[in-house]
């Protein structure tokens, strides 16, 4: 192995670190404001870390190119073979790291193989995907010329020399085999020491990148190629274990249990509306003296409704949000609960336990039947029935069919109030709607309607606000709707322009509304800290109806119960959060324990330099014992037996 052959990988390697600087410079300018709380030195600094993660993740993607170029071959024939090889393997990195500077936007985090547990998804919005996002293939394409005209090809083979080995066939022999063989076995071990980002105990994890301050930057020292490379067969979550015995973790566990029923059960019906990206930013009722684009909700909250006003997400990705709502089940892991393996695991949805009282339960969802696995986490949970695109009359071939995901709001939502009037009370039915989604397309009766405000999702969350109020208008005509109970909350937040919500807790803030039109609601701390895993216990709280212990998640609480002021976990940036009413707490990926003073929907860039030590101790543990259930209770099926 030549001084040659070293020279051409070096530099092959070098020009790719070159392209993933400006793929995390293009990252950068277009997340700017998720990272405008750090300065210019620590945004630097995050550079210079990201080149650690670059190196993994490239020769991790490069495994198939090193093998080919071990071959000694300088057949131009061969080395064209090499060259597609590398700029096939690397054009699949520089595609995903592009498609992160639009998608981080959405979940707040570089991918993971959620590409690969979604994939029908993907590949049915394919078409739709690339129209919205077109301008990501100039980048895409320029990156790809260049990778293309800069690759080093080997000097033309010699009549009487095709190899990189001896320039003198006559001098070859066994020393020459034995030392290429050496050779070759020193790249291999500086390849494995790349990969594992050093000669530290562990390998270089994901988690790595939040070490610096403000943890926010680690999302920029990352790049999606490893992130995605990373969470490919590996094991869907950790092992957390911080309490050596059950006594021990449910002390630290603060579980709050289902108030007792002091009536007998309210066989109410129950609807839930889970509302696409309806994020608090952009109501008015929570954002006095600033443009809302929600004046139906905003009506709703003042006039009967009660409005919790320190509700936060589960998680940042839809299919987090049906988990956390109808099971209680926060989304403590990089991957959905409803594309692990762990789908098969003991799980008692509110479907169920209103089922075993005699309700009808049912989920409708306007896209194709299978997006996201909706359909199959139903009967997790307990639905008796899903109700997807297939079922919504003409399907597909209906003319409500946006073309894209599915049925828009207006539409569906009208469709999906006939439906209720069809049910057998008492029922329990959750609707989860979809138009607020990208791309963002208001349908065209309406498009002069809803004008876009200063983000394109402005217009379709005032279209999908619009289609609440259709829905309520036709609900109040029908004989059932005094007797059900109306949650409407959102699955995540989505697009910002506000800088006070640009933050890890405002990036989590959206609304919860409780409303019954036919009697009044039990008086509530409306500015508890709530969250969606605290849908199940309150629902039933509200109802009265008993339900064992151990069939009720201890994540959520009622958000009726006096006793508590709350509290909300998601994981954010590595790191695991618990939001308590007058501190958040941190426990980062290396297992450090940070305090903020809480504030609604605005955390500090640094924690608290001297945080009062029984409050972190405290809190800490409360996270921990959180985290230990949630990881240990998936890995064993011990969730409900801890």
């Amino acid at each position: 192995m030549p001084a040659e052959f070293l020279r051409l990988l070096a530099r092959r390697f070098l020009l790719l670190l070159g392209a993933y600087l400006l793929l995390r410079l293009g990252f950068y300018v277009a997340n700017r404001t998720t990272f405008q709380e750090a300065e210019t030195g620590q945004v630097v600094l995050a550079f210079w870390h990201g080149f650690r993660f670059d190196v993994a993740g490239l020769l991790l993607l490069n495994i198939p190119f090193l093998l080919l170029s071990l071959v000694p071959s300088r057949a131009r024939g061969w080395q064209r073979l090499v060259r597609a090889v590398w700029l096939l393997l690397n054009g699949l990195g520089v595609a995903l790291n592009l498609i992160d500077t639009e998608y981080f936007k959405l979940i707040g985090r570089r991918t993971s193989n959620e590409l690969a547990t979604i994939g029908d998804d993907v590949r049915r919005q394919a078409g739709q995907l690339v129209l919205t996002y077109w301008y990501l293939l100039i980048p895409f394409g320029l990156l790809l010329a260049v990778l293309w005209r800069l690759y080093p090809l080997p000097k033309p083979a010699p009549a009487d020399n095709t190899t990189f080995l001896s320039p003198k066939p006559q001098a070859r022999g066994p020393k020459t085999g034995l030392l290429y063989a050496g050779q070759v076995l020193l790249l291999a071990a500086l390849v494995v020491l790349g990969i594992r980002g050093g000669l530290q105990l562990k390998p270089l994890r994901t988690g790595h990148a939040f070490g610096q301050q403000p943890a926010v930057l680690g999302h920029l020292a990352l790049n999606s190629t490893f992130t995605f490379l990373k969470s490919l067969g590996a094991e869907t979550i950790e092992r957390k274990q911080y309490f050596s015995s059950p006594a021990e973790l449910r002390q630290a566990l603060a579980a709050r249990p289902l108030p007792p029923a002091t009536t007998a059960p309210r066989p109410d019906n129950v609807v839930v509306l889970l509302l696409e990206s309806f994020a608090s930013e952009y109501t008015g009722v929570e954002n006095p003296g600033k443009r809302g684009y929600t004046p139906f909700f905003d009506s709703l909250a003042t006039h009967g409704g009660l409005l919790f006003r320190e509700h936060y997400a589960n998680g940042r990705r839809s299919i987090e949000a049906l988990p956390a709502t109808l099971a209680g089940l926060p989304g403590l892991m990089d991957n959905s609960f409803i594309t692990s393996r762990f789908q098969t695991n003991e799980l008692h949805g509110l479907g169920e336990l209103l089922g075993r009282r005699g309700y009808r339960t049912s989920l409708f969802h306007g896209a194709q039947n299978g997006t996201m696995g909706f359909n199959t986490f139903a009967g997790i949970a307990g639905m008796q029935q899903y109700f997807g695109l297939d079922e919504y009359p003409g399907g597909a071939g209906s003319p409500d069919f946006d073309g894209h995901w599915g049925i828009p709001d207006v539409p569906y939502l009208q469709y999906f109030a006939r439906e209720l009037g069809r049910q057998p009370e008492p029922f329990f039915s959750t609707v989860f709607t979809l138009s607020a989604h990208e791309p963002f397309l208001v349908p065209a009766p309406y498009t002069s309607r809803f004008v876009p405000g200063t983000l394109p999702i402005h217009a379709t969350v005032a279209y999908s606000d619009f289609a609440l109020r259709q829905f309520f208008a036709a609900a109040a005509r029908q004989p059932w709707y005094r007797r059900t109970l109306f949650v409407l909350l959102a699955d995540h937040t989505s697009q910002s322009d506000e800088p006070a919500y640009q933050n890890t807790l405002g990036a989590y803030k959206t609304p919860l509304l409780l409303f019954h039109p036919g009697r009044t609601l039990p008086a509530a701390n409306v500015h508890r800290i709530t969250q969606q895993a605290d849908v199940p216990a309150t629902v039933l709280d509200l109802l009265q109806v008993p339900v064992p212990a151990r069939q009720l998640l201890p994540f959520g609480s009622s958000a009726f119960d006096s006793t508590t002021t709350g509290r909300a976990l998601f994981l954010s940036g590595g790191s695991y959060f618990l939001v308590h009413s007058d501190f958040v707490t941190e426990l980062t990926a290396d297992n450090q324990v940070r305090l903020y003073p809480y504030q609604t929907h605005a955390l500090p860039a640094a924690p608290l330099a001297h945080p009062d030590p029984e409050k972190l101790r405290q809190y800490g543990n409360e996270l921990k014992a959180c985290v230990q259930l949630f990881s240990t209770g998936l890995l064993d099926n011990t969730l409900y037996r801890q």
